[in-house]
């Protein structure tokens, strides 16, 4: 570890192991730790935690935090304390099976909110105060500021409000990460909000460091881990043919003069779809091209390194081992292109309305109607959170959202009469697009929409089906705005859960 991670004196002094750490740490206390997207979290607090609370509970004691963050974190953190049932209750945004499972045994509480209103909840104390703090930093500046690491995520409201505050200090993140960040100072509560000076994604509005009163860091803890480097899988036909369909679109856009050449700012979300899509962009000839989004994974590194991409404002990286080298190998062209801002201005949604972003999520479901259900599978199994597709849909330029027609082997359809539950409202959504094709929803009405899905994003399997529930819903229906066959709206999922496939064993 090198010495010079922490230039502060007095807060070298205060240098101890994780499990003293760990500690300092209380049955019931409110932890908001750092992270977002497998990027930034602790990595040894978290662990001498979870060892801590198992050997508590081995010896019959009751022991369980509130556990608060960015989003979704790793094993090391959400996996490991759910796997000794350490949380009481998790909110905004988690990805780890363990986690998962318990959520949806109901032996976890679990708030999923929007990631743009995490930071405003806690200043309004909905969720009571925050008793420590857990964040994870690349250096200590001789002025006692913190270097956020590959993620900034809710840590300036962690630090700005927890009682105290245990600081790791990461050594395998790159020191020269320090001047990427943009922790903006200016944020205040209603009625004394003033406009946020950010007009164009370049903009830096605030300062390289997060501010913290050293009196409240009660330990430094030195690390040298990784982050959740998870690789991707190869990118599938599928996710070619979703990307092929959008990429088209966004060409034609243009050339009816709707967007510019260069697009509008880009947020994306994770995974191989997102991926493709920033892959077919590169070879589709744009250039100039923005990205304000919540996360950079491999593709927006591979359209910075290329110049199609100019800059890219974020909160956090989801990238593979192989892109984390070239970004920890080549971070000094990085730093002139990525900017990286709290959760709390990467998803404002003051911000994403003046950029006019254009905003490209995967989803579980959407029904004839453009509703959208990206959280919930058959309406009531979390699988990871809102996160922050709800924060681009409403205030964006466009929210498009994306997901092969199938899942489970062909047993289940993306496209449904109604969906078991709304994350995103007809009213936010623009456009869809599956691998058969794209549907942009904006201007249609209600039954123009469905006729337009099942003709462009309809899996051939369950096209008719489909269309035999509307035309029926079209006669049958109690009003015939929205047709609606209440009692079969959502028999699709109960088939599902009973026989294993949505199909119709008529119809097949």
């Amino acid at each position: 570890m090198h010495e010079d991670r922490i230039r502060h004196a007095g807060l070298r002094d205060r240098v101890i192991s994780a499990e003293h750490a760990a500690s300092l740490i209380q049955p019931g206390e409110t932890v908001a730790m750092s992270g977002f997207t497998g990027s930034g979290y602790p990595k040894a607090v978290p662990l001498a935690l979870a060892m801590r609370i198992e050997q508590a509970h081995a010896a019959g004691m009751p022991f369980q935090i509130k556990l608060m963050t960015g989003a979704s974190t790793a094993p090391e953190l959400d996996g490991a304390l759910a796997k000794a049932d350490a949380i009481a209750l998790r909110m905004p945004f988690q990805s780890d099976p363990d986690a998962r499972k318990r959520i949806n045994e109901g032996t976890l509480d679990y708030i999923d909110i929007h990631l743009s209103h995490v930071a405003q909840h806690v200043w309004f104390g909905f969720y009571g105060p925050i008793d420590t703090a857990v964040i994870e930093v690349s250096a200590i500046r001789e002025d006692g500021t913190l270097v956020p690491s590959t993620s900034v995520g809710n840590n300036k409201t962690w630090l700005d409000l927890a009682k105290k505050v245990i600081v790791e200090v990461n050594d395998w993140q790159p020191a020269d990460v320090e001047g990427m960040h943009d922790i903006y100072y200016g944020t205040a509560l209603p009625p004394h909000r003033k406009p946020i000076p950010l007009e164009h994604v370049h903009d830096r509005i605030g300062d390289t460091a997060l501010h913290c009163d050293p009196a409240k860091i009660v330990a430094v803890v030195r690390t040298n881990g990784p982050d959740r480097n998870s690789p991707f899988t190869p990118i599938d036909s599928t996710s070619e043919r979703i990307a092929e369909h959008l990429i088209d679109f966004l060409k034609h856009e243009v050339a009816l003069g709707r967007l510019p050449a260069n697009l509008l700012p880009l947020q994306s979300g994770v995974g191989n779809i997102p991926n493709a899509v920033l892959a077919g962009l590169a070879k589709s000839g744009f250039r100039g091209l923005t990205a304000f989004t919540e996360v950079i994974q491999d593709g927006m590194l591979d359209l910075l390194r290329e110049g199609v991409l100019d800059v890219a404002s974020c909160t956090g990286f989801a990238l593979s081992p192989e892109a984390n080298e070239a970004f920890k190998r080549d971070i000094a062209f990085y730093r002139e292109r990525i900017i990286m801002r709290t959760q709390e201005m990467s998803n404002h949604p003051e911000l994403v309305r003046r950029l006019g972003c254009i905003g490209m999520n995967g989803m579980i479901e959407a029904d004839l109607y453009g509703n959208v259900n990206s959280t919930h599978v058959m309406g009531s199994r979390i699988q990871n959170g809102i996160g922050g597709s709800g924060d681009f849909a409403r205030n964006g330029f466009m929210s498009v959202f994306l997901s092969p027609s199938t899942a489970k082997g062909g047993s289940i359809s993306a496209l449904v009469p109604m969906v078991s539950h709304v994350d995103h409202t007809e009213h936010d959504v623009s456009v869809i697009v599956t691998e058969q094709g794209l549907a942009d929803l904006r201007g249609l009405t209600p039954k123009q929409r469905a006729r337009l899905l099942i003709d462009r994003c309809a899996h051939p399997d369950y096209r008719d089906a489909l269309q035999d529930y509307f035309d029926r819903a079209l006669h049958h229906s109690y009003g015939k705005h929205t047709p609606h066959l209440l009692p079969e709206a959502l028999s699709w999922h109960q088939r599902w859960l009973d026989t294993g496939s949505m199909k119709s064993w008529s119809l097949l």
